[in-house]
């Protein structure tokens, strides 16, 4: 946010912006997302649809709640295989970004890890409801 403001002003009151504030800014938004994804899928704070749930019985919704937790465990998984792939590709082809020329690779491994712990909560999530996971009751992950 400072960044953007420093940015802006300097446009504004100078005529200069600040080189590379803009990928900067882009690439810091990915730590930020990517990163926070586990605690969100930890603390089960994911936008929900739960408008049904008080008219079905308790098991019912559990069971829901564990395939829904299953299908988003195999699509965070899949697509962490599918960024490390990616992040592979260009670490070969030593893929950089336009203006400040950081390695993009090492960007997408860690978005593919971060998805991937987030995959693993949703797993550990089938077994055990969330605010047991994030209050560290009974065992650890």
């Amino acid at each position: 946010m400072v960044l953007t403001f420093f940015d802006v002003a300097g446009r504004k009151f100078l005529d200069h912006s600040i080189p590379g504030s803009l990928e900067l800014t882009e690439l810091l938004m990915v730590v930020v997302i990517f990163a926070a994804l586990p605690l969100v899928s930890l603390r089960g704070e994911h936008v929900v649809f739960d408008s049904l749930d008080a008219s079905l019985p308790p098991h019912a919704v559990r069971i829901q709640k564990a395939v829904i937790d299953l299908l988003i465990a195999a699509a965070l998984l899949g697509l962490a295989a599918l960024m490390w792939k990616t992040a592979g590709e260009f670490a070969a082809s030593g893929e950089t970004t336009a203006q400040l020329k950081f390695a993009k690779s090492n960007f997408i491994y860690g978005m593919a890890v971060m998805c991937g712990l987030a995959g693993l909560v949703h797993i550990a999530l089938v077994v055990r409801p969330p605010a047991a996971l994030a209050e560290g009751e009974g065992t650890a992950l």
